[in-house]
Formats: C-alpha cells, sequence, structure tokens
C-alpha cells in the first residue's frame, strides 16, 4: 500500500470517497439484504467467534456500516437486537438508514470517527465492523475506544479486513483483468466505458487513499493486546473468492454498466458463491490466516475483579 496521508487527509478522503460511492455501492459490491445476506454475515461473525452466541446480543455497534450489510442482515438474522450504526461518511449512513427504511428495521446512526466514539463507558455487548479497520489513521486510539464502550464480557469481531498478502495478490487479477477486458467485452457485446465519475476503470481514483493499512494476524493480535482486550483469534477467509472477485469487478468496471447482460451478472455472482463455499471448507480449515485474502478477528473484554 501507499504511504498514508497526514490522519486530517485520511479522514477527509474517506468521507468524500464513501459519499460519492454510496448511491451505487450495494449493486457493485453485489449487496443482498435476503437470505443469501444473513448467511453471509452470519457466517463470517461465526467464523470471527467462533461460535454464534445462543442468546445473540442486545445493543450492537457497528464501526463504518457503510450502507447496513453486517448491521441490517444481523438484525434481520436476530443475531442482534438493537443496533447503532456508525460511520465517518453522512452519504453511506444515508443509503443506510433508506435500506432500514425499505425493510422495516430499526437502526440508530451516528456520524462518528473511530477515534473518538460519541457513546459513554460500558454502552454495547458488541463491538464490531466489515472492512473498516484498514481506512483508520490511529487503530491504538480505535481499538482503545472499542475496548472504553464495551460492557464487561462484551465482544470485539470485525471482518473483511485486507492481509499483506491479499493486498499484494489483489493487484495481481486486477492488472490481468485490465489487459482481458477487451476481449471480455466484445464476448458480452458491452461497450467501452469512457467516463469514470471519481474513478478509474479498476476503481475509484481515490482507493490508494482510503485503503492505508493492510494486516498480519500479528499485527491484529498487538492491537488487541494493547487495548486489554483478551481471548483474541484471528482467523484467514477468501482465497480463490477474492481473486475471482477482483477479476469480475475490474472486467465490469470498463464496461458501459447498463450493457453488462443479466447472465453475466448472474454467472458472476453464483460463482463466487461457489468458490466462497471451497475456501471456507478446504482451504481456510488447513492454511495458515496469512495466506488469505481477508482476515477476520475477535476478543473479549475481561469481566470485572
Amino acid at each position: 500500500m501507499p504511504a498514508p496521508g497526514s490522519p486530517e487527509r485520511i479522514k477527509e478522503v474517506n468521507e468524500r470517497y464513501h459519499d460519492g460511492a454510496a448511491a451505487s455501492y450495494d449493486s457493485k459490491w453485489g449487496i443482498d439484504f435476503g437470505d443469501i445476506g444473513q448467511v453471509q454475515v452470519t457466517g463470517k461473525l461465526r467464523k470471527a467467534l467462533g461460535h454464534l452466541p445462543g442468546a445473540g446480543f442486545g445493543d450492537a455497534l457497528e464501526i463504518g456500516a457503510g450502507t447496513g450489510y453486517f448491521s441490517l442482515n444481523l438484525v434481520r438474522a436476530g443475531v442482534i437486537e438493537r443496533a447503532t450504526a456508525t460511520d465517518i461518511s453522512p452519504g453511506m449512513l444515508a443509503t443506510l438508514e433508506e435500506n432500514a427504511s425499505r425493510h422495516g428495521l430499526e437502526v440508530r446512526t451516528a456520524a462518528a470517527e473511530a477515534e473518538t466514539l460519541p457513546f459513554p463507558d460500558e454502552s454495547f455487548d458488541l463491538v464490531f465492523g466489515h472492512a473498516v479497520l484498514h481506512h483508520i489513521p490511529d487503530l491504538g486510539r480505535a481499538f482503545g475506544e472499542f475496548a472504553r464502550v464495551l460492557r464487561p464480557g462484551g465482544t470485539v469481531a470485525f471482518c473483511g479486513e485486507p492481509s499483506r498478502y491479499g493486498d499484494f495478490l489483489a493487484a495481481i487479477p486486477k492488472r490481468t483483468a485490465l489487459l482481458a477486458a477487451p476481449l471480455w467485452r466484445r464476448a458480452v457485446r458491452a461497450s467501452e466505458r469512457h467516463e469514470y465519475p471519481d474513478a478509474e476503470p479498476n476503481g475509484h481514483s481515490l482507493e490508494g487513499e482510503v485503503d492505508v493499512h493492510a494486516f498480519s494476524p500479528g499485527d491484529l493480535r498487538r492491537f488487541c493486546a494493547a487495548a486489554d482486550l483478551v481471548d483474541v483469534r484471528v482467523r484467514g477467509e477468501e482465497l480463490l473468492a477474492s481473486i475471482h472477485g477482483w477479476t469480475v469487478r475490474t472486467l465490469e468496471a470498463t464496461a458501459e454498466p447498463d450493457e453488462v447482460p443479466w447472465g453475466w451478472r448472474n454467472f458472476a455472482f453464483r460463482s463466487y458463491l461457489a468458490l466462497q463455499r471451497l475456501d471456507n471448507q478446504v482451504l481456510e480449515p488447513h492454511l495458515p490466516p496469512q495466506l488469505f485474502y481477508n482476515l477476520l478477528v475477535a476478543a473479549r473484554k475481561g469481566e470485572r475483579p
């Protein structure tokens, strides 16, 4: 990853980038709020924790909630009772509120930075997030805040964080897909996209500034330990599925969106799910976490003496 800018620049760019991406974010990433989405999200949380608690979580706080992929699906699945969603981007939170209203769900939202959470001590049973830690400038302060707002015995769980190897790995399918894009567009009969609002063909032009960290398992364990969190657990997730996903997204970004046929989109999504299952059942139980594209981390706040 490129050297990060100042914390102020990182936060400003993150807000601008995600505000601009909010309207098309769900379609770009294939976010689902039905049965498929619930299975995906509960599966990731179960993998991070090692199990799902039978009674679920009462009060849960999501950091960097985006359009609500994790929060809304966990509420719908009955894993959390009361959700509070934070994000640095008001645009993302506005889309999350629209998604919640459409599905008849109640979620409290707050525009907030992870390093300065606007909540009292010991307010939540679960602090969680998906693909957010790598955007946060000061992770030491952020983990201190996660621990502060957790109740004794509460849980921290973060999924979808890029590993150092995974960050390197993602560049390969992007470059390969750009080379293959003209042949792919001809095969699916789609025109080349000539305008990329706030974006390059393989991703937003600001993407290099908003993604400021990639992790080793040891990095995540150290952040937890520094915040006095215990029972730390780090897992790896997605190898084949991530290679496929980056290839597909890069190809599609080079074509006019309305001309990408439904048959291709259906094939791409179904094949991604198949590779995700293969990763989950065959590779993830046997390979070290640092070899995968994503890392998941979970820990617990100790009980009072």
